[in-house]
């Protein structure tokens, strides 16, 4: 039986609080998400077929020895890259914009200045709310780069380069203290990534369990769990 081909997103974890909710956030949007080490090698990453890629925050300073980092090469895939907080930071550094430390670190609910409404914004106000939490700032976009948005403190809290499928906010959309982030997750997910939203757990057992019947023939399976609640689930 020849399966579906099933539309993946992956989450580049920079060990940020958030990540796992940025994952989870993707899945209520019915896109089937997994969350993989800022350190996988993009072949691997490749192998997997995904339609987007996001990179997660996290607590390092780019300019800061031994920072994570990953292969820039994700560049020019041609796969969407949404960059979120450390994850703009990094994109910014790696293709040539300015990263410095705030002198105000930003922390909290902030009022975000929507400076370009399509793309990424298209269901923005010209004002809206956002969370912030970094004390890193992007001081001038790589060339090729427009600012779409800023804040009193940020100048830039967010940037694209739609023709490279590129795309960075400095805050976090995927925590509630950003009403319409979830909105801005689904024009990335959508609109940019052209995912149809058909992915639910129900369809994920359906197809995991065709893949295993289709894998294991008349054979018999042995499954073994480490044992416990947790392993069960």
């Amino acid at each position: 039986m020849q399966l579906p081909e099933q539309e993946l997103v992956i989450v580049l974890d920079f060990g940020g609080q958030y990540s796992h909710l940025i994952a989870r956030r993707i899945r209520e949007l019915k896109v089937f998400c997994e969350m993989l080490p800022f350190s996988t090698p993009i072949e691997e990453i490749k192998k997997r077929n995904p339609r987007g890629i996001v990179f997660s925050g996290g607590p390092s300073s780019v300019y800061q020895e031994n920072a994570p980092v990953c292969d820039p090469a994700f560049y020019e895939m041609g796969v969407p890259v949404l960059g979120i907080c450390y994850g703009m930071q990094l994109m910014a550094q790696q293709l040539g914009g300015q990263v410095s430390q705030a002198n105000h670190r930003e922390y909290g609910k902030t009022e975000l200045t929507v400076l370009d409404s399509g793309g990424l914004f298209s269901c923005l106000e010209p004002v809206e709310q956002c969370w912030m939490s970094h004390g890193d700032l992007v001081e001038s976009p790589p060339p090729g780069f427009t600012v779409t948005a800023r804040t009193v403190k940020a100048p830039v809290a967010a940037m694209a380069r739609p023709e490279k499928n590129l795309y960075a906010v400095q805050f976090h959309p995927e925590v509630v203290h950003t009403p319409k982030g979830q909105d801005i997750l689904k024009a990335f997910l959508y609109d940019i990534c052209g995912c149809s939203g058909l992915w639910t757990m129900g369809s994920f057992l359906e197809r995991t369990i065709a893949e295993i019947r289709e894998q294991v023939g008349g054979k018999k399976v042995l499954c073994a769990l480490s044992g416990g609640v947790d392993s069960s689930v």
